[in-house]
């Protein structure tokens, strides 16, 4: 379980720091955002699926952490 919660913290990081990314290199003018929603165009069009689930993705994987959290410490 300890494994699960490692795997778990690790993604949650990596998405993170993905959306973080975006934002950082569309905001500082590394990346080209047409329509201003801070997701590069270049990226938009492979990846539209996992920045417009974003909330979804980052709550799925928060309550996932909680659950094996809750395993391991109870």
């Amino acid at each position: 379980m300890v494994d699960a919660l490692v795997v778990l913290v690790f993604l949650a990081v990596l998405f993170g720091g993905v959306y973080w990314y975006a934002d950082y290199s569309t905001r500082t003018g590394k990346e080209v955002d047409e329509n201003k929603n801070f997701i590069p165009d270049s990226w938009e069009k492979n990846f539209l699926w996992f920045f417009s689930g974003k909330a979804l993705i980052m709550l799925i994987v928060g309550i996932a952490i909680g659950f094996v959290l809750a395993k391991v410490i109870g």
